[in-house]
This record gives C-alpha cells, sequence and structure tokens, in this order.
C-alpha cells in the first residue's frame, strides 16, 4: 500500500498529499453542494434533516454534487431524493463559500413543476412549506440555509440578477451555527 506524505511538489506552491513511491499528487479540492429555495405562493419548503450532521434541524434541499452530473441536474436530484419533489429551476439564486470545510454551494431559486406534492425521502424526517413568519429560525441546519432564505426573500419573485454570496460578516464561510441551537 502507498504512504502519502504531506510536501509541496516541484513547482507548486501548496502542500499536498504525495506518494512517497511514484510521486502521485492527491489533489483535494472543495466539495460542490447543489439546491434549491423551491417557492409556492410566498411559502418556501423545507426538510427536516433525519441524518447528520445537524439530524433534527431544518434545511433546504441540497446536497453534494454527482459525477457526471450538471449543478442543475444535482439541485433536481437532490430535492427529488430528499423531499420527493419535482421543479422547475428559474435560475441560479446564490453562490456561497464554506472554506472552512471546503464547500461552494450553488443554490437555485425554484418552483414546482405542477401542483405542489412532496414527501420526506430517505434522509429526510419531515417536509414543509413555511410562511416566512413561521420559518424555524432557531432550528435552521447551517448558516447557508439563513442566507439563501434571505437572498430569496430579497428577490422574491422578480427578475434574478447576480447571484447573492456570503454576507459581509463571513466572507469565506467559517462562522459555525450555535451548538446549544435548541430544536
Amino acid at each position: 500500500m502507498p504512504e502519502f506524505v504531506r510536501q509541496i511538489p516541484a513547482g507548486d506552491t501548496h502542500e499536498r498529499l504525495v506518494c512517497s513511491t511514484c510521486g502521485f499528487v492527491d489533489y483535494e479540492n472543495p466539495k460542490i453542494v447543489v439546491g434549491a429555495v423551491v417557492a409556492e405562493r410566498g411559502r418556501v419548503l423545507l426538510c427536516r434533516r433525519a441524518i447528520e450532521p445537524r439530524r433534527g434541524f431544518w434545511t433546504l434541499p441540497a446536497g453534494f454534487m454527482e459525477m457526471g452530473e450538471t449543478p442543475e441536474e444535482g439541485a433536481r436530484r437532490e430535492a427529488w431524493e430528499e423531499a420527493q419533489v419535482r421543479l422547475v429551476l428559474e435560475g441560479l439564486l446564490a453562490v456561497y463559500s464554506i472554506s472552512r470545510i471546503g464547500q461552494v454551494q450553488l443554490i437555485y431559486r425554484s418552483r414546482f413543476d405542477g401542483p405542489p406534492s412532496f414527501a420526506a425521502g430517505p434522509e429526510t424526517e419531515e417536509v414543509r412549506l413555511f410562511e416566512w413568519e413561521d420559518i424555524p429560525w432557531d432550528s435552521i441546519a447551517f448558516p447557508s440555509v439563513r442566507w439563501a432564505l434571505d437572498a430569496w426573500r430579497a428577490v422574491g419573485t422578480g427578475p434574478l440578477g447576480a447571484p447573492a454570496g456570503n454576507p459581509p460578516e463571513d466572507p469565506r464561510g467559517t462562522v459555525h451555527l450555535p451548538a446549544e441551537a435548541a430544536l
């Protein structure tokens, strides 16, 4: 079994994992997360997580892109897997950098493809449409969910301009949610 060591390869500027036998460089790159704010008559769809991290907290239907799919295909797949929702994507709402965990998140504005229909998928305990004032803000799973909901609220049903980004108080996505946030 090859042994990897951390070193700066010749001609590079970053420390990498390098095979001590053959010199293969194992590049570690950010993961891409895709998801959607699904809206229906001013209400948004949220999923209560049935898995860690943040089991029991509310999130958007979102997850990691798979090899061989486009971001749009990934967002539609994740919505189906987590909430049994068929989507029409209206455009890119936000791009977030979460540097502390090596993620780039692409969040789309979307609507139901037909009459609203949803159910919990295998990674979801519950799925609900929430009026803005009824969103369980104290039980939101991740900061980027709150950011995406705020971006959706700011744009509404109007034309999408440039995608929203990290808020000024967390430009690199390094701030954690409080661990003691109650369900």
